[in-house]
């Protein structure tokens, strides 16, 4: 899936600067001190100005162009909402992101209604920082000559998961030649995809088998019936297993007679778990080592097996002080993802799971991977 792709937007006379400048508003100078050096820190090297009020960004945008404004929701006097709202209608063609502490799906609806690129909790971890870089750096580099954006060093499955992350409401419509399809985000989980022939998850791979091609980000709907129920990181498994079977009889007809090849059985039961709803990662790691044996959507397996492991660990050593009884299962509820430690001998299970999933379904998911598992 090392496909390249290329998207456009909205055109305007707005003129946009040749060295990409960001404005960044926020009441808090501390907070502003902070992400100016974070911002520091991209790639592409942007000027950072900064600003405490609505007012005065819209005086700086009305006084030289800017390539991107990044604004928090809660200020005094014209909060992030109202600021976004004129900016939106003075200069279209400016990219805006919505950067808040304010963790309210209200606010997420409505700033997408207005039309914001992208809609940012505050990190608070390193991995939460370097995906906000990610998706700041992102939209300073969608090209913005003649009202063309692009990721050229992005494939397409890049572009999912950036839209994923960014819990985003949209339309992605892709176009390979004569061939269109289009997938629907609902606050970063994909819901529905359609081609000329073909809807739901089917249509979903189809557009993922397209090597080259444009997209086009368009106004999300609300109105849109789910027909899709997976992660995305399911789906994308899915598919990157359906392209390597498709390459399977190739590969086999190149090796030495009696050779034989794939995936061991503790990796196709993860694929299995991968499966199951609301699953954004699985991991299982070695309890005596606290190294990884196998991990699915897990970015950094050793450090996560490290900590699942130290983590199981202390509770059973306070199992024991307290006489509990033998450990089962540990649990834990957070901001980005819930998470379920299961021991087994030998071995720790580790599954993270979207944060909408409440903890009812997440008990009774980790039930059925489980004996998935034993089975």
């Amino acid at each position: 899936m090392d496909a390249c792709y290329r998207g456009n937007d909205r055109a305007s006379g707005y003129e946009m600067p040749a060295r990409h400048k960001i404005l960044l508003v926020d009441d808090d100078q501390d907070m502003l001190q902070l992400y100016r050096e974070l911002l520091g820190r991209l790639p592409s090297q942007p000027e950072i100005h900064t600003t405490t009020s609505g007012a005065k960004a819209i005086a700086f945008l009305e006084s030289e162009p800017f390539s991107l404004l990044i604004s928090d929701l809660s200020m005094p006097k014209m909060d992030g909402l109202q600021v976004l709202s004129i900016v939106r209608r003075k200069f279209p063609q400016l990219r805006t992101a919505v950067l808040t502490g304010v963790v309210d799906e209200q606010f997420r609806t409505r700033a997408y209604a207005i039309g914001v690129d992208i809609f940012l909790e505050k990190p608070g971890t390193a991995q939460e920082i370097q995906l906000f870089l990610d998706c700041i750096e992102s939209l300073l580099g969608r090209e913005i000559q003649g009202g063309f954006r692009g990721l050229q060093s992005k494939s397409l499955v890049d572009i999912i998961q950036l839209e994923c992350l960014s819990q985003s409401s949209s339309v992605l419509k892709v176009t390979n030649g004569v061939r269109e399809g289009r997938i629907w985000f609902q606050e970063g989980e994909i819901i529905h995809a359609a081609t000329q022939d073909l809807s739901g998850e089917a249509a979903f791979h189809r557009i993922l088998s397209w090597k080259t091609g444009n997209f086009e980000s368009l106004a999300g709907e609300p109105g849109q019936a789910r027909t899709i129920f997976e992660s995305h990181q399911a789906l994308l498994l899915k598919t990157a297993q359906a392209q390597d079977e498709a390459q399977a009889p190739a590969e086999a007809d190149s090796k030495p007679a009696g050779e034989t090849g794939g995936p061991d059985a503790a990796s196709k039961a993860l694929s299995a778990i991968s499966r199951f709803q609301g699953v954004e990662f699985v991991l299982t790691a070695t309890t005596g080592e606290a190294k990884a044996r196998e991990s699915w959507g897990v970015e950094n397996p050793e450090q996560v097996a490290a900590w699942a492991c130290e983590l199981l660990q202390r509770f059973e050593v306070l199992g024991e002080r307290m006489q509990a009884g033998n450990l089962s299962q540990v649990e834990g509820f957070g901001l980005q993802n819930h998470v379920a430690l299961v021991p087994q001998p030998d071995v720790a299970l580790c599954v993270g799971y979207q944060r909408h999933i409440t903890a009812e379904q997440m008990r009774d998911t980790t039930k059925k991977i489980l004996a998935s598992w034993a089975s």
